[in-house]
Protein backbone atom coordinates (compact mmCIF):
# COMPACT_ATOMS: atom_id res chain seq x y z
CA UNK A 1 0.00 0.00 0.00
CA UNK A 2 1.33 3.55 -0.73
CA UNK A 3 1.50 5.15 2.43
CA UNK A 4 2.41 8.77 2.10
CA UNK A 5 -0.26 11.35 0.72
CA UNK A 6 -0.26 14.70 -0.13
CA UNK A 7 -2.01 16.13 2.84
CA UNK A 8 -0.43 19.84 2.57
CA UNK A 9 -3.49 20.55 0.64
CA UNK A 10 -6.01 19.53 2.72
CA UNK A 11 -5.92 21.55 5.61
CA UNK A 12 -5.22 24.96 4.75
CA UNK A 13 -1.65 26.43 5.95
CA UNK A 14 -3.70 28.54 8.62
CA UNK A 15 -5.35 25.41 10.02
CA UNK A 16 -2.11 23.18 10.26
CA UNK A 17 -0.57 26.33 12.25
CA UNK A 18 -3.79 26.79 14.59
CA UNK A 19 -3.99 23.05 14.66
CA UNK A 20 0.09 22.49 15.97
CA UNK A 21 -0.54 25.54 18.49
CA UNK A 22 -3.37 23.91 20.26
CA UNK A 23 -1.61 21.02 20.38
CA UNK A 24 1.85 21.92 22.11
CA UNK A 25 -0.83 24.31 23.92
CA UNK A 26 -2.37 21.19 25.45
CA UNK A 27 0.96 18.62 26.09
CA UNK A 28 2.63 21.51 28.11
CA UNK A 29 -0.49 21.20 30.76
CA UNK A 30 0.46 17.70 30.72
CA UNK A 31 -3.08 16.38 31.62
CA UNK A 32 -1.91 13.05 31.98
CA UNK A 33 -0.74 13.66 35.05
CA UNK A 34 -3.93 14.03 36.81
CA UNK A 35 -6.76 12.70 34.18
CA UNK A 36 -7.48 9.06 33.46
CA UNK A 37 -9.36 7.71 30.05
CA UNK A 38 -12.88 7.24 31.95
CA UNK A 39 -12.40 11.14 32.73
CA UNK A 40 -14.83 11.89 29.41
CA UNK A 41 -16.24 14.74 28.60
CA UNK A 42 -18.15 16.34 25.62
CA UNK A 43 -17.11 19.37 22.94
CA UNK A 44 -20.01 20.44 20.88
CA UNK A 45 -19.12 20.94 17.11
CA UNK A 46 -20.74 24.18 16.42
CA UNK A 47 -20.34 22.87 12.23
CA UNK A 48 -22.86 19.77 12.82
CA UNK A 49 -24.12 19.30 16.10
CA UNK A 50 -22.25 16.58 16.82
CA UNK A 51 -20.30 15.61 20.31
CA UNK A 52 -17.27 14.75 20.31
CA UNK A 53 -16.32 12.95 23.87
CA UNK A 54 -12.87 13.33 24.89
CA UNK A 55 -10.43 11.69 27.12
CA UNK A 56 -6.69 12.36 28.04
CA UNK A 57 -4.79 9.39 27.50
CA UNK A 58 -1.50 8.70 28.83
CA UNK A 59 -1.61 8.20 32.52
CA UNK A 60 0.02 4.95 32.68
CA UNK A 61 2.94 6.73 30.72
CA UNK A 62 2.77 4.75 27.70
CA UNK A 63 0.75 6.78 24.73
CA UNK A 64 0.11 10.27 25.60
CA UNK A 65 -2.84 11.91 23.43
CA UNK A 66 -6.28 13.21 23.23
CA UNK A 67 -8.83 11.01 22.00
CA UNK A 68 -12.11 12.53 20.59
CA UNK A 69 -14.98 9.46 20.12
CA UNK A 70 -17.32 11.16 17.24
CA UNK A 71 -20.93 11.08 18.33
CA UNK A 72 -22.75 8.48 20.01
CA UNK A 73 -21.67 5.33 17.70
CA UNK A 74 -18.05 6.63 19.00
CA UNK A 75 -19.03 7.08 22.58
CA UNK A 76 -20.87 3.14 22.63
CA UNK A 77 -17.49 1.73 21.02
CA UNK A 78 -15.59 3.21 23.42
CA UNK A 79 -17.65 2.20 26.39
CA UNK A 80 -17.91 -1.32 25.38
CA UNK A 81 -13.77 -1.30 25.24
CA UNK A 82 -13.88 0.54 28.57
CA UNK A 83 -16.41 -1.86 30.60
CA UNK A 84 -14.84 -5.22 28.99
CA UNK A 85 -17.55 -5.98 26.38
CA UNK A 86 -15.02 -5.90 23.51
CA UNK A 87 -12.11 -7.02 24.56
CA UNK A 88 -8.91 -4.53 23.21
CA UNK A 89 -6.81 -7.81 22.19
CA UNK A 90 -10.09 -8.87 19.82
CA UNK A 91 -9.17 -9.27 16.30
CA UNK A 92 -12.57 -6.58 15.65
CA UNK A 93 -11.62 -4.22 17.89
CA UNK A 94 -8.93 -2.07 15.61
CA UNK A 95 -11.76 -1.71 12.71
CA UNK A 96 -14.77 -0.09 15.44
CA UNK A 97 -13.19 2.67 15.95
CA UNK A 98 -14.49 6.35 15.18
CA UNK A 99 -12.36 9.28 16.48
CA UNK A 100 -9.79 11.97 15.88
CA UNK A 101 -6.68 11.66 18.07
CA UNK A 102 -3.96 14.28 18.40
CA UNK A 103 -0.92 12.07 20.32
CA UNK A 104 2.69 12.66 21.07
CA UNK A 105 5.27 10.48 20.10
CA UNK A 106 8.68 9.79 18.67
CA UNK A 107 9.92 10.62 15.28
CA UNK A 108 9.95 7.50 13.88
CA UNK A 109 5.89 7.30 13.86
CA UNK A 110 5.36 10.28 11.54
CA UNK A 111 5.32 10.01 7.55
CA UNK A 112 7.17 12.03 5.17
CA UNK A 113 3.71 14.01 4.75
CA UNK A 114 4.05 14.34 8.28
CA UNK A 115 7.33 16.16 8.57
CA UNK A 116 6.86 17.67 5.58
CA UNK A 117 4.21 19.60 6.96
CA UNK A 118 6.01 20.53 10.17
CA UNK A 119 8.94 21.20 7.73
CA UNK A 120 6.70 24.43 6.24
CA UNK A 121 5.73 25.57 9.10
CA UNK A 122 8.63 26.39 10.76
CA UNK A 123 8.69 24.08 13.72
CA UNK A 124 11.18 21.89 15.52
CA UNK A 125 10.59 19.01 17.88
CA UNK A 126 13.17 17.06 19.97
CA UNK A 127 12.97 14.12 22.25
CA UNK A 128 10.18 11.32 23.15
CA UNK A 129 7.09 11.79 23.07
CA UNK A 130 7.82 15.00 21.42
CA UNK A 131 5.96 15.21 17.93
CA UNK A 132 3.16 15.78 17.30
CA UNK A 133 0.54 13.21 15.25
CA UNK A 134 -2.72 13.58 13.91
CA UNK A 135 -5.40 10.79 12.86
CA UNK A 136 -8.48 10.45 11.90
CA UNK A 137 -10.44 6.93 12.50
CA UNK A 138 -13.54 5.66 10.89
CA UNK A 139 -15.04 2.22 11.49
CA UNK A 140 -13.35 -0.07 8.54
CA UNK A 141 -10.66 2.39 7.06
CA UNK A 142 -7.11 2.76 7.87
CA UNK A 143 -6.26 5.50 10.20
CA UNK A 144 -6.09 8.50 8.04
CA UNK A 145 -4.81 11.97 7.61
CA UNK A 146 -7.31 15.08 8.69
CA UNK A 147 -9.50 16.82 6.45
CA UNK A 148 -10.03 20.61 6.86
CA UNK A 149 -12.93 20.13 8.79
CA UNK A 150 -11.56 17.25 10.87
CA UNK A 151 -8.63 19.49 11.53
CA UNK A 152 -11.32 22.53 12.48
CA UNK A 153 -12.59 20.95 15.07
CA UNK A 154 -9.98 19.38 16.70
CA UNK A 155 -8.56 22.52 17.28
CA UNK A 156 -11.44 23.03 18.82
CA UNK A 157 -11.39 19.99 21.06
CA UNK A 158 -7.89 20.55 21.85
CA UNK A 159 -8.11 23.77 23.58
CA UNK A 160 -11.28 23.11 25.30
CA UNK A 161 -9.79 19.91 26.65
CA UNK A 162 -6.84 22.29 27.86
CA UNK A 163 -9.76 24.50 29.71
CA UNK A 164 -11.55 21.32 31.13
CA UNK A 165 -7.96 19.81 32.35
CA UNK A 166 -7.00 22.79 34.24
CA UNK A 167 -10.36 23.15 35.90
CA UNK A 168 -10.77 19.55 36.64
CA UNK A 169 -7.40 19.33 38.30
CA UNK A 170 -8.68 22.21 40.72
CA UNK A 171 -11.88 19.86 40.99
CA UNK A 172 -11.67 16.35 40.40
CA UNK A 173 -15.23 15.98 40.71
CA UNK A 174 -16.36 18.41 38.06
CA UNK A 175 -17.58 15.55 35.55
CA UNK A 176 -19.04 13.69 38.48
CA UNK A 177 -23.33 13.83 38.65
CA UNK A 178 -26.06 12.24 40.03
CA UNK A 179 -27.83 11.97 36.16
CA UNK A 180 -27.38 8.68 35.04
CA UNK A 181 -26.17 8.87 31.36
CA UNK A 182 -25.37 12.17 31.68
CA UNK A 183 -21.95 13.89 30.50
CA UNK A 184 -20.39 17.34 31.14
CA UNK A 185 -20.37 18.70 27.84
CA UNK A 186 -18.88 22.35 26.14
CA UNK A 187 -21.33 23.82 24.24
CA UNK A 188 -20.28 26.75 22.22
CA UNK A 189 -22.82 29.99 21.26
CA UNK A 190 -21.24 31.96 18.23
CA UNK A 191 -21.51 35.99 19.23
CA UNK A 192 -20.17 37.88 16.66
CA UNK A 193 -17.42 36.54 14.87
CA UNK A 194 -16.00 34.46 17.78
CA UNK A 195 -17.74 31.69 20.01
CA UNK A 196 -18.58 31.97 23.27
CA UNK A 197 -18.59 28.48 25.38
CA UNK A 198 -20.64 26.96 27.98
CA UNK A 199 -21.04 24.11 30.30
CA UNK A 200 -24.01 21.44 30.16
CA UNK A 201 -24.74 18.15 31.57
CA UNK A 202 -26.28 16.41 28.17
CA UNK A 203 -27.48 12.71 27.96
CA UNK A 204 -25.75 11.15 24.43
CA UNK A 205 -28.65 11.32 22.05
CA UNK A 206 -29.73 8.23 20.38
CA UNK A 207 -27.20 6.99 17.48
CA UNK A 208 -28.57 7.01 13.96
CA UNK A 209 -30.68 4.22 12.53
CA UNK A 210 -28.32 2.95 9.53
CA UNK A 211 -29.99 3.48 6.57
CA UNK A 212 -29.86 -0.60 5.15
CA UNK A 213 -30.48 -1.01 1.52
CA UNK A 214 -31.38 -3.94 -0.29
CA UNK A 215 -30.44 -4.97 -3.54
CA UNK A 216 -34.27 -5.11 -4.26
CA UNK A 217 -37.09 -5.60 -2.59
CA UNK A 218 -38.11 -8.78 -2.01
CA UNK A 219 -38.57 -10.75 -5.30
CA UNK A 220 -41.37 -13.43 -5.06
CA UNK A 221 -40.45 -15.12 -8.39
CA UNK A 222 -36.63 -15.45 -6.99
CA UNK A 223 -37.20 -17.35 -3.71
CA UNK A 224 -40.39 -19.62 -5.56
CA UNK A 225 -37.42 -20.38 -7.73
CA UNK A 226 -34.75 -21.13 -4.89
CA UNK A 227 -37.90 -23.02 -3.58
CA UNK A 228 -38.10 -25.01 -6.38
CA UNK A 229 -34.51 -25.67 -6.84
CA UNK A 230 -33.32 -26.38 -3.73
CA UNK A 231 -33.67 -29.24 -1.37
CA UNK A 232 -34.30 -28.99 1.88
CA UNK A 233 -31.65 -30.60 4.12
CA UNK A 234 -31.05 -31.16 8.18
CA UNK A 235 -28.28 -28.48 7.98
CA UNK A 236 -27.29 -26.06 10.43
CA UNK A 237 -25.33 -22.90 8.66
CA UNK A 238 -23.02 -20.43 10.38
CA UNK A 239 -23.14 -17.28 8.76
CA UNK A 240 -21.34 -13.77 9.55
CA UNK A 241 -18.94 -11.17 8.38
CA UNK A 242 -15.53 -9.64 9.61
CA UNK A 243 -12.70 -7.47 8.62
CA UNK A 244 -10.42 -8.61 6.23
CA UNK A 245 -6.74 -7.70 7.76
CA UNK A 246 -5.51 -6.35 3.91
CA UNK A 247 -5.34 -2.68 3.84
CA UNK A 248 -7.09 -1.68 0.24
CA UNK A 249 -5.97 1.32 -1.51
CA UNK A 250 -7.89 2.83 -4.35
CA UNK A 251 -6.88 5.54 -6.57
CA UNK A 252 -8.18 8.76 -4.80
CA UNK A 253 -9.74 7.28 -2.04
CA UNK A 254 -9.11 6.42 1.45
CA UNK A 255 -7.69 2.83 2.24
CA UNK A 256 -10.22 -0.07 3.72
CA UNK A 257 -10.03 -3.35 4.97
CA UNK A 258 -12.19 -5.13 3.04
CA UNK A 259 -15.53 -6.90 4.60
CA UNK A 260 -15.50 -10.85 4.41
CA UNK A 261 -18.62 -12.59 4.55
CA UNK A 262 -18.97 -16.30 5.37
CA UNK A 263 -21.07 -19.26 4.76
CA UNK A 264 -19.98 -22.49 6.52
CA UNK A 265 -21.68 -25.51 7.57
CA UNK A 266 -21.59 -26.04 11.25
CA UNK A 267 -21.18 -29.90 10.65
CA UNK A 268 -18.54 -30.37 8.21
CA UNK A 269 -16.86 -26.85 8.55
CA UNK A 270 -17.21 -26.47 4.97
CA UNK A 271 -17.42 -23.29 3.70
CA UNK A 272 -20.29 -22.33 1.71
CA UNK A 273 -19.24 -19.07 0.51
CA UNK A 274 -17.31 -16.41 0.41
CA UNK A 275 -17.62 -12.71 -0.83
CA UNK A 276 -15.32 -9.21 -0.23
CA UNK A 277 -16.82 -6.01 -0.49
CA UNK A 278 -16.39 -2.49 1.05
CA UNK A 279 -17.35 -0.75 4.59
CA UNK A 280 -19.65 1.47 2.41
CA UNK A 281 -21.12 -1.71 0.33
CA UNK A 282 -21.69 -4.31 2.51
CA UNK A 283 -25.67 -3.53 3.59
CA UNK A 284 -26.07 -3.42 -0.17
CA UNK A 285 -25.19 -6.38 -0.95
CA UNK A 286 -25.30 -8.95 2.06
CA UNK A 287 -28.68 -9.86 0.52
CA UNK A 288 -28.12 -10.05 -2.54
CA UNK A 289 -25.36 -13.13 -1.60
CA UNK A 290 -27.41 -14.56 0.65
CA UNK A 291 -29.88 -15.60 -2.11
CA UNK A 292 -27.16 -16.30 -4.36
CA UNK A 293 -25.54 -18.88 -1.89
CA UNK A 294 -28.50 -20.50 -1.76
CA UNK A 295 -29.17 -20.55 -5.70
CA UNK A 296 -25.48 -22.10 -5.85
CA UNK A 297 -25.34 -24.90 -2.99
CA UNK A 298 -29.19 -25.75 -4.32
CA UNK A 299 -30.09 -26.34 -0.59
CA UNK A 300 -32.35 -24.92 1.95
CA UNK A 301 -30.95 -25.26 5.65
CA UNK A 302 -33.50 -26.50 8.44
CA UNK A 303 -31.35 -23.48 10.64
CA UNK A 304 -28.91 -20.46 10.38
CA UNK A 305 -27.30 -19.11 12.98
CA UNK A 306 -25.54 -15.73 13.41
CA UNK A 307 -23.99 -13.91 16.19
CA UNK A 308 -24.55 -10.09 14.96
CA UNK A 309 -27.61 -8.27 15.61
CA UNK A 310 -27.29 -6.25 12.36
CA UNK A 311 -27.17 -9.68 10.52
CA UNK A 312 -30.04 -11.06 12.29
CA UNK A 313 -32.64 -8.27 11.08
CA UNK A 314 -31.15 -8.16 7.67
CA UNK A 315 -32.30 -12.11 7.47
CA UNK A 316 -35.26 -12.54 9.28
CA UNK A 317 -37.73 -11.40 6.73
CA UNK A 318 -36.26 -13.78 4.13
CA UNK A 319 -35.67 -16.88 6.78
CA UNK A 320 -39.17 -16.29 7.55
CA UNK A 321 -40.26 -16.73 3.97
CA UNK A 322 -38.40 -19.49 3.02
CA UNK A 323 -38.99 -21.08 6.96
CA UNK A 324 -35.57 -21.23 7.79
CA UNK A 325 -35.10 -21.08 11.60
CA UNK A 326 -33.09 -18.10 12.60
CA UNK A 327 -30.35 -18.35 15.99
CA UNK A 328 -28.67 -15.34 17.56
CA UNK A 329 -25.99 -16.69 19.21
CA UNK A 330 -22.65 -15.99 21.05
CA UNK A 331 -20.30 -17.88 19.27
CA UNK A 332 -19.81 -19.46 15.65
CA UNK A 333 -17.56 -22.05 16.19
CA UNK A 334 -16.87 -22.68 12.42
CA UNK A 335 -16.81 -19.37 11.56
CA UNK A 336 -13.69 -19.00 13.68
CA UNK A 337 -12.27 -21.70 12.61
CA UNK A 338 -12.75 -20.92 8.32
CA UNK A 339 -11.81 -17.46 9.48
CA UNK A 340 -8.27 -18.17 11.11
CA UNK A 341 -7.57 -20.27 7.88
CA UNK A 342 -8.22 -17.40 5.92
CA UNK A 343 -6.16 -15.16 7.58
CA UNK A 344 -3.34 -17.97 7.77
CA UNK A 345 -3.61 -18.78 4.39
CA UNK A 346 -3.49 -14.79 3.38
CA UNK A 347 -0.50 -14.45 5.71
CA UNK A 348 1.42 -17.29 4.36
CA UNK A 349 1.06 -15.47 0.91
CA UNK A 350 2.47 -12.13 2.10
CA UNK A 351 5.56 -13.87 3.27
Amino acid sequence: MRKEANIISSPSTKTWEELYKAAIEFKEIGAWNWMWDSDVFGVKNPVNGEIGYCCVLGGIGEFFALAIYLGTEGLSDYLRVQSGEIDVDNKDALYLKKCLVASFGDRKFLSKDDLRVIKKLGLLFRGRNAWPLFKSYQPGYHPWYLTEEEATYLILCLKQAKEVALRFKEAPKMLNTSKDNHYFVRIPKKEGETLEWMDAWLEPPPPLKKMVIMVKEMDESRLKRIEKTASRQEMIWEIDFFHFPACVEEKGGRPYYPLAFLWVDQDSYYILHTYLTTPKKYRIEFIEQFLHCLEKVKILPAEILVKKGELFSYLCPFTERLNIKLSLVEELDAIEEARNDMVEYFDKGKS
